[in-house]
Protein backbone atom coordinates (compact mmCIF):
# COMPACT_ATOMS: atom_id res chain seq x y z
CA UNK A 1 0.00 0.00 0.00
CA UNK A 2 2.30 2.69 0.84
CA UNK A 3 4.44 1.82 -2.16
CA UNK A 4 1.82 2.33 -4.49
CA UNK A 5 0.88 5.52 -2.55
CA UNK A 6 4.51 6.87 -2.73
CA UNK A 7 4.62 5.89 -6.62
CA UNK A 8 1.36 7.83 -7.21
CA UNK A 9 3.20 11.05 -5.14
CA UNK A 10 6.49 11.13 -7.13
CA UNK A 11 4.35 10.63 -10.49
CA UNK A 12 2.11 12.94 -9.72
CA UNK A 13 5.12 15.45 -8.23
CA UNK A 14 6.82 14.61 -12.07
CA UNK A 15 3.66 15.82 -13.54
CA UNK A 16 3.22 19.11 -11.69
CA UNK A 17 6.92 19.91 -12.28
CA UNK A 18 5.82 19.43 -15.76
CA UNK A 19 2.98 20.93 -16.32
CA UNK A 20 4.02 23.17 -18.92
CA UNK A 21 5.01 20.45 -21.26
CA UNK A 22 2.45 17.96 -20.95
CA UNK A 23 0.02 20.88 -21.22
CA UNK A 24 -2.32 19.64 -18.19
CA UNK A 25 -3.12 22.20 -15.21
CA UNK A 26 -1.60 21.50 -12.12
CA UNK A 27 -4.74 21.66 -10.19
CA UNK A 28 -5.95 18.65 -12.20
CA UNK A 29 -3.43 16.64 -11.38
CA UNK A 30 -2.88 18.10 -7.55
CA UNK A 31 -7.17 16.47 -7.26
CA UNK A 32 -6.24 13.27 -8.97
CA UNK A 33 -3.18 12.39 -6.84
CA UNK A 34 -4.91 13.20 -3.84
CA UNK A 35 -8.04 11.68 -4.37
CA UNK A 36 -6.00 8.14 -5.91
CA UNK A 37 -3.44 8.01 -3.00
CA UNK A 38 -6.51 8.61 -0.20
CA UNK A 39 -8.20 5.53 -2.25
CA UNK A 40 -5.51 3.46 -2.29
CA UNK A 41 -5.23 3.80 1.36
CA UNK A 42 -8.78 3.30 2.20
CA UNK A 43 -9.28 0.39 -0.24
CA UNK A 44 -5.86 -1.41 1.11
CA UNK A 45 -7.23 -0.33 5.10
CA UNK A 46 -8.52 -3.41 7.25
CA UNK A 47 -10.48 -1.13 9.06
CA UNK A 48 -12.35 1.39 6.43
CA UNK A 49 -14.06 3.79 9.24
CA UNK A 50 -10.85 4.48 10.87
CA UNK A 51 -9.08 5.35 7.47
CA UNK A 52 -12.45 7.54 6.49
CA UNK A 53 -12.52 8.81 10.40
CA UNK A 54 -8.67 10.10 9.30
CA UNK A 55 -9.83 11.77 6.43
CA UNK A 56 -12.48 13.44 8.20
CA UNK A 57 -9.79 15.05 10.57
CA UNK A 58 -7.38 15.79 8.05
CA UNK A 59 -10.47 17.60 5.92
CA UNK A 60 -11.16 20.18 8.91
CA UNK A 61 -7.47 21.26 8.85
CA UNK A 62 -7.20 21.52 5.33
CA UNK A 63 -10.66 23.10 4.64
CA UNK A 64 -9.50 25.71 7.57
CA UNK A 65 -6.73 26.81 5.05
CA UNK A 66 -8.61 26.42 2.09
CA UNK A 67 -11.55 28.84 3.73
CA UNK A 68 -8.19 31.23 4.87
CA UNK A 69 -7.00 31.05 1.57
CA UNK A 70 -10.09 31.90 -0.23
CA UNK A 71 -11.05 35.15 2.18
CA UNK A 72 -8.04 36.37 2.22
CA UNK A 73 -7.64 36.43 -1.78
CA UNK A 74 -11.37 38.23 -1.78
CA UNK A 75 -10.42 40.65 0.59
CA UNK A 76 -7.24 41.30 -1.76
CA UNK A 77 -9.58 41.40 -4.63
CA UNK A 78 -11.86 43.79 -3.34
CA UNK A 79 -9.13 45.76 -2.65
CA UNK A 80 -7.76 45.69 -5.46
CA UNK A 81 -11.07 46.51 -7.26
CA UNK A 82 -11.20 49.96 -5.43
CA UNK A 83 -7.63 50.72 -6.62
CA UNK A 84 -6.78 50.94 -2.63
CA UNK A 85 -3.02 49.72 -3.87
CA UNK A 86 -3.07 52.90 -5.36
CA UNK A 87 -2.48 53.82 -2.00
CA UNK A 88 1.34 51.72 -1.63
CA UNK A 89 2.70 52.36 -5.37
CA UNK A 90 1.98 56.28 -4.94
CA UNK A 91 4.62 55.60 -2.02
CA UNK A 92 7.01 53.57 -3.77
CA UNK A 93 8.40 56.20 -6.51
CA UNK A 94 12.00 54.23 -7.49
CA UNK A 95 12.11 52.72 -10.60
CA UNK A 96 16.03 51.13 -9.91
CA UNK A 97 15.33 47.67 -10.60
CA UNK A 98 17.68 46.59 -7.05
CA UNK A 99 16.29 49.26 -4.82
CA UNK A 100 13.11 48.13 -5.39
CA UNK A 101 13.72 44.96 -4.64
CA UNK A 102 14.86 45.80 -1.75
CA UNK A 103 11.91 47.72 -0.43
CA UNK A 104 9.51 44.92 -1.64
CA UNK A 105 11.35 42.35 0.08
CA UNK A 106 11.63 43.43 3.47
CA UNK A 107 8.05 44.88 3.46
CA UNK A 108 7.34 41.58 3.25
CA UNK A 109 9.33 40.14 5.35
CA UNK A 110 8.17 42.38 8.43
CA UNK A 111 4.52 42.29 6.85
CA UNK A 112 4.67 38.50 7.11
CA UNK A 113 6.07 38.40 10.75
CA UNK A 114 2.55 40.61 11.52
CA UNK A 115 0.05 38.56 8.97
CA UNK A 116 1.55 35.40 8.13
CA UNK A 117 3.34 33.99 5.12
CA UNK A 118 0.64 33.15 2.94
CA UNK A 119 -1.72 36.08 3.32
CA UNK A 120 1.28 38.76 2.82
CA UNK A 121 2.39 36.62 -0.24
CA UNK A 122 -0.80 37.19 -2.05
CA UNK A 123 -1.29 41.12 -1.03
CA UNK A 124 2.21 41.51 -2.04
CA UNK A 125 1.65 39.58 -5.45
CA UNK A 126 -0.86 41.73 -6.38
CA UNK A 127 1.06 44.81 -5.18
CA UNK A 128 3.44 43.86 -8.03
CA UNK A 129 0.83 43.73 -10.43
CA UNK A 130 0.76 47.56 -9.72
CA UNK A 131 4.40 48.31 -10.00
CA UNK A 132 5.64 46.15 -12.78
CA UNK A 133 4.71 45.41 -16.25
CA UNK A 134 7.20 43.50 -17.28
CA UNK A 135 6.23 39.88 -16.45
CA UNK A 136 9.65 38.76 -16.58
CA UNK A 137 10.39 41.24 -13.59
CA UNK A 138 7.29 39.83 -11.88
CA UNK A 139 8.12 36.09 -11.90
CA UNK A 140 11.56 37.58 -10.66
CA UNK A 141 10.37 39.17 -7.93
CA UNK A 142 7.30 36.85 -6.92
CA UNK A 143 10.48 34.43 -6.78
CA UNK A 144 12.36 36.61 -4.56
CA UNK A 145 8.98 37.57 -2.00
CA UNK A 146 8.28 33.87 -1.40
CA UNK A 147 12.11 33.61 0.41
CA UNK A 148 11.46 37.08 2.18
CA UNK A 149 7.64 35.78 2.86
CA UNK A 150 9.16 32.50 4.65
CA UNK A 151 12.27 33.86 6.37
CA UNK A 152 9.74 36.72 7.91
CA UNK A 153 7.42 33.70 8.73
CA UNK A 154 9.57 31.73 10.73
CA UNK A 155 10.73 34.20 13.79
CA UNK A 156 6.99 34.92 14.53
CA UNK A 157 4.78 32.57 16.34
CA UNK A 158 2.69 34.00 14.06
CA UNK A 159 3.81 34.10 11.14
CA UNK A 160 3.93 30.33 9.65
CA UNK A 161 1.72 27.85 10.80
CA UNK A 162 4.46 25.81 11.93
CA UNK A 163 5.91 27.95 14.30
CA UNK A 164 2.45 28.31 15.56
CA UNK A 165 2.23 24.57 16.07
CA UNK A 166 5.49 24.68 17.56
CA UNK A 167 4.35 27.92 20.35
CA UNK A 168 1.06 26.45 20.90
CA UNK A 169 2.24 23.08 21.58
CA UNK A 170 5.03 24.38 24.34
CA UNK A 171 7.86 23.70 22.67
CA UNK A 172 9.07 27.03 22.14
CA UNK A 173 8.16 30.22 24.03
CA UNK A 174 6.88 33.79 21.96
CA UNK A 175 9.81 35.89 23.10
CA UNK A 176 12.54 33.81 22.60
CA UNK A 177 11.60 32.60 19.24
CA UNK A 178 11.84 35.91 18.15
CA UNK A 179 14.62 36.41 19.95
CA UNK A 180 16.69 33.91 18.43
CA UNK A 181 15.33 33.27 15.11
CA UNK A 182 15.01 36.87 13.91
CA UNK A 183 18.99 37.26 13.20
CA UNK A 184 18.94 34.03 11.15
CA UNK A 185 15.84 35.42 9.35
CA UNK A 186 17.43 38.49 8.04
CA UNK A 187 20.54 36.41 6.95
CA UNK A 188 18.47 33.42 5.09
CA UNK A 189 16.95 37.24 2.99
CA UNK A 190 19.80 39.14 3.07
CA UNK A 191 22.27 36.57 1.51
CA UNK A 192 20.30 36.30 -1.55
CA UNK A 193 19.97 40.14 -2.31
CA UNK A 194 23.54 41.10 -1.47
CA UNK A 195 24.07 38.08 -3.93
CA UNK A 196 21.57 40.21 -6.37
CA UNK A 197 23.53 43.53 -5.80
CA UNK A 198 26.04 42.47 -7.97
CA UNK A 199 23.70 41.01 -10.79
CA UNK A 200 20.66 43.15 -11.12
CA UNK A 201 20.93 46.60 -13.54
CA UNK A 202 18.22 48.64 -14.62
CA UNK A 203 14.84 49.72 -14.45
CA UNK A 204 11.65 48.42 -13.85
CA UNK A 205 8.65 49.64 -16.14
CA UNK A 206 5.20 50.70 -14.14
CA UNK A 207 2.38 49.35 -15.99
CA UNK A 208 0.16 51.79 -18.19
CA UNK A 209 -3.11 53.16 -16.68
CA UNK A 210 -5.79 51.71 -18.60
CA UNK A 211 -9.36 52.84 -17.34
CA UNK A 212 -12.32 51.79 -19.83
CA UNK A 213 -14.50 54.00 -19.75
CA UNK A 214 -17.30 51.58 -18.77
CA UNK A 215 -15.45 50.61 -15.52
CA UNK A 216 -16.49 52.23 -12.48
CA UNK A 217 -13.76 54.40 -10.70
CA UNK A 218 -13.85 54.84 -6.92
CA UNK A 219 -13.38 57.87 -5.06
CA UNK A 220 -10.20 58.90 -3.12
CA UNK A 221 -12.51 58.24 0.02
CA UNK A 222 -14.01 54.98 -0.75
CA UNK A 223 -9.97 53.56 -2.14
CA UNK A 224 -9.04 54.69 0.91
CA UNK A 225 -12.03 53.52 3.28
CA UNK A 226 -11.22 49.91 1.69
CA UNK A 227 -8.21 49.81 1.63
CA UNK A 228 -8.22 50.43 5.85
CA UNK A 229 -10.80 48.18 6.47
CA UNK A 230 -9.01 45.50 4.12
CA UNK A 231 -5.86 46.19 5.53
CA UNK A 232 -6.93 45.89 9.04
CA UNK A 233 -9.17 43.17 8.79
CA UNK A 234 -5.79 41.22 7.44
CA UNK A 235 -4.33 42.05 10.72
CA UNK A 236 -7.17 41.56 12.91
CA UNK A 237 -6.72 37.80 12.09
CA UNK A 238 -4.45 37.45 14.63
CA UNK A 239 -5.96 39.38 17.55
CA UNK A 240 -8.96 37.69 16.28
CA UNK A 241 -7.09 33.91 16.71
CA UNK A 242 -5.52 35.42 20.50
CA UNK A 243 -8.83 36.74 22.07
CA UNK A 244 -11.36 33.84 20.78
CA UNK A 245 -8.56 31.12 20.60
CA UNK A 246 -10.36 30.21 17.16
CA UNK A 247 -8.63 29.09 14.21
CA UNK A 248 -7.32 31.98 11.57
CA UNK A 249 -9.65 30.93 8.95
CA UNK A 250 -12.77 32.20 11.03
CA UNK A 251 -10.71 35.34 11.42
CA UNK A 252 -10.61 35.94 7.89
CA UNK A 253 -14.29 35.17 7.58
CA UNK A 254 -14.80 37.71 10.30
CA UNK A 255 -12.75 40.54 8.99
CA UNK A 256 -14.44 39.57 5.04
CA UNK A 257 -17.68 39.92 6.37
CA UNK A 258 -17.43 43.11 7.97
CA UNK A 259 -15.64 44.72 4.56
CA UNK A 260 -18.76 42.80 2.58
CA UNK A 261 -21.07 45.20 4.52
CA UNK A 262 -19.07 48.25 4.09
CA UNK A 263 -18.75 47.97 0.40
CA UNK A 264 -22.41 47.37 0.42
CA UNK A 265 -22.88 49.85 2.21
CA UNK A 266 -20.68 52.35 1.01
CA UNK A 267 -21.90 51.40 -2.99
CA UNK A 268 -25.87 50.66 -2.00
CA UNK A 269 -27.53 54.32 -3.90
CA UNK A 270 -25.56 53.36 -6.97
CA UNK A 271 -26.87 52.57 -10.39
CA UNK A 272 -26.90 48.15 -10.56
CA UNK A 273 -23.63 48.01 -13.20
CA UNK A 274 -21.46 50.17 -10.52
CA UNK A 275 -23.07 48.29 -7.26
CA UNK A 276 -22.06 45.32 -9.64
CA UNK A 277 -18.86 45.93 -10.03
CA UNK A 278 -17.55 46.61 -6.65
CA UNK A 279 -19.24 43.38 -4.69
CA UNK A 280 -17.63 40.66 -2.77
CA UNK A 281 -19.29 38.45 -5.87
CA UNK A 282 -17.66 40.07 -8.80
CA UNK A 283 -14.44 39.55 -6.46
CA UNK A 284 -14.68 35.90 -6.16
CA UNK A 285 -15.31 35.51 -10.30
CA UNK A 286 -12.09 37.15 -9.67
CA UNK A 287 -9.86 35.13 -7.65
CA UNK A 288 -7.95 32.33 -8.77
CA UNK A 289 -10.22 29.42 -8.15
CA UNK A 290 -7.52 27.10 -9.58
CA UNK A 291 -4.72 27.64 -7.31
CA UNK A 292 -7.36 27.09 -4.56
CA UNK A 293 -7.80 23.62 -5.76
CA UNK A 294 -4.21 23.16 -6.38
CA UNK A 295 -3.57 23.93 -2.76
CA UNK A 296 -6.52 21.33 -1.75
CA UNK A 297 -5.51 18.74 -4.11
CA UNK A 298 -2.03 18.85 -2.59
CA UNK A 299 -2.84 18.82 1.21
CA UNK A 300 -5.07 16.16 0.49
CA UNK A 301 -2.04 13.65 -0.60
CA UNK A 302 0.47 15.05 1.97
CA UNK A 303 -2.58 14.18 4.43
CA UNK A 304 -2.44 10.61 2.67
CA UNK A 305 1.51 10.13 3.17
CA UNK A 306 0.72 11.52 6.85
CA UNK A 307 -1.79 8.88 7.90
CA UNK A 308 -0.04 5.88 5.49
CA UNK A 309 2.65 6.73 8.45
CA UNK A 310 5.25 7.27 5.75
CA UNK A 311 6.42 10.79 6.92
CA UNK A 312 6.82 9.15 10.23
CA UNK A 313 8.86 6.57 9.68
CA UNK A 314 10.83 8.68 7.24
CA UNK A 315 11.71 10.56 10.45
CA UNK A 316 12.48 7.70 12.67
CA UNK A 317 14.83 6.51 10.08
CA UNK A 318 16.51 9.94 9.81
CA UNK A 319 17.30 9.38 13.55
CA UNK A 320 18.62 6.36 13.36
CA UNK A 321 20.46 6.61 10.39
CA UNK A 322 21.80 10.67 11.34
CA UNK A 323 23.01 10.46 14.88
CA UNK A 324 22.98 14.23 14.86
CA UNK A 325 20.34 17.22 15.97
CA UNK A 326 21.65 19.88 13.52
CA UNK A 327 21.96 17.32 10.47
CA UNK A 328 18.31 15.73 11.17
CA UNK A 329 16.68 19.44 11.55
CA UNK A 330 18.40 20.66 8.39
CA UNK A 331 17.20 17.33 6.34
CA UNK A 332 13.52 18.04 7.70
CA UNK A 333 13.80 21.87 6.88
CA UNK A 334 14.50 20.78 3.25
CA UNK A 335 12.42 17.79 2.90
CA UNK A 336 9.56 20.35 3.13
CA UNK A 337 10.37 21.90 0.14
CA UNK A 338 8.92 18.07 -1.34
CA UNK A 339 6.42 17.55 1.37
CA UNK A 340 4.38 20.44 3.56
CA UNK A 341 6.00 21.18 6.40
CA UNK A 342 2.82 21.26 8.66
CA UNK A 343 2.73 17.31 9.26
CA UNK A 344 6.21 17.26 8.84
CA UNK A 345 6.50 19.25 12.17
CA UNK A 346 3.55 17.27 13.15
CA UNK A 347 5.41 14.17 13.07
CA UNK A 348 8.71 15.24 14.62
CA UNK A 349 6.63 16.47 17.65
CA UNK A 350 4.85 13.14 18.08
CA UNK A 351 8.37 11.66 17.77
CA UNK A 352 10.41 13.86 20.58
CA UNK A 353 8.82 14.66 24.07
CA UNK A 354 9.12 17.91 25.38
CA UNK A 355 11.21 15.55 28.80
CA UNK A 356 13.92 14.76 26.01
CA UNK A 357 14.31 18.19 24.53
CA UNK A 358 12.49 21.12 26.95
CA UNK A 359 10.99 24.51 25.87
CA UNK A 360 13.07 26.56 23.99
CA UNK A 361 15.60 24.05 23.26
CA UNK A 362 17.89 24.13 20.28
CA UNK A 363 16.03 21.45 18.70
CA UNK A 364 13.05 23.00 18.36
CA UNK A 365 14.30 26.82 17.44
CA UNK A 366 16.13 25.21 14.85
CA UNK A 367 12.95 23.17 13.72
CA UNK A 368 10.86 26.69 13.25
CA UNK A 369 14.09 27.99 11.36
CA UNK A 370 14.47 25.30 9.26
CA UNK A 371 10.41 23.73 8.30
CA UNK A 372 9.70 27.87 7.83
CA UNK A 373 12.21 28.90 5.53
CA UNK A 374 13.42 25.49 3.49
CA UNK A 375 10.25 25.32 1.87
CA UNK A 376 11.22 27.99 -0.27
CA UNK A 377 14.08 25.83 -1.83
CA UNK A 378 10.98 24.61 -4.18
CA UNK A 379 7.89 26.51 -5.24
CA UNK A 380 5.69 23.88 -3.71
CA UNK A 381 7.54 23.30 -1.12
CA UNK A 382 5.42 26.57 0.95
CA UNK A 383 2.13 28.11 1.20
CA UNK A 384 3.61 31.21 0.08
CA UNK A 385 5.28 29.44 -3.07
CA UNK A 386 1.97 27.39 -3.97
CA UNK A 387 -0.26 30.95 -3.55
CA UNK A 388 2.85 32.78 -5.94
CA UNK A 389 2.66 29.31 -8.12
CA UNK A 390 -1.44 29.89 -8.61
CA UNK A 391 -1.31 33.65 -8.70
CA UNK A 392 1.64 34.47 -11.33
CA UNK A 393 1.16 31.17 -13.27
CA UNK A 394 5.22 29.89 -12.21
CA UNK A 395 6.22 27.42 -13.87
CA UNK A 396 8.08 24.77 -11.37
CA UNK A 397 11.46 24.52 -13.51
CA UNK A 398 11.59 28.06 -13.93
CA UNK A 399 11.51 28.80 -10.14
CA UNK A 400 14.56 25.52 -9.96
CA UNK A 401 16.77 27.41 -12.18
CA UNK A 402 16.50 30.98 -11.37
CA UNK A 403 15.56 31.26 -7.66
CA UNK A 404 16.19 27.89 -5.62
CA UNK A 405 19.87 28.29 -5.57
CA UNK A 406 19.50 32.12 -3.79
CA UNK A 407 16.66 29.82 -1.38
CA UNK A 408 19.02 27.73 -0.78
CA UNK A 409 22.20 29.21 -0.07
CA UNK A 410 20.28 32.05 2.52
CA UNK A 411 18.68 28.53 4.15
CA UNK A 412 22.15 26.97 4.47
CA UNK A 413 23.17 31.27 5.65
CA UNK A 414 20.39 31.44 8.17
CA UNK A 415 20.77 27.96 9.65
CA UNK A 416 25.22 28.43 10.13
CA UNK A 417 24.03 32.01 11.75
CA UNK A 418 21.94 30.13 13.97
CA UNK A 419 23.99 27.38 15.04
CA UNK A 420 26.77 30.09 15.59
CA UNK A 421 24.62 32.27 17.56
CA UNK A 422 23.22 29.55 19.98
CA UNK A 423 27.12 28.41 20.42
CA UNK A 424 27.99 31.84 21.49
CA UNK A 425 25.23 32.73 23.52
CA UNK A 426 23.91 29.69 25.14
Amino acid sequence: MGTVILIIFVAGYIAIATEHSIKINKAATALLIGVLCWAVYVLSSADTASAMHQLMEHLSEISGIVFFLMGAMVIVELIDIHDGFEILTQKISTTRKLKLLWIISFTTFFLSAVLDNLTTTIVIISLLRKLLSDRKDRLFFAGIVIIAANAGGAWSPLGDVTTTMLWIGGQITAGNIIAELILPSIVCLVVPLVYLSFKMKGNVKPPEEKIKSSQPVASAIERNTVFAVGIGALLFVPVFKTITHLPPFMGVLFGLSVLWIVTELMHGGKDHESKNFYSVTHALRKIDTSSILFFLGILICVSALQSTGLLTNFANWLTKTIANDTIIVMSIGLLSSIVDNVPLVAATQGMYSLAQYPTDHFFWEFLAYCTGTGGSALIIGSAAGVAAMGMEKIEFFWYLKRISLLALAGYIAGAVCYIIQNQLLH
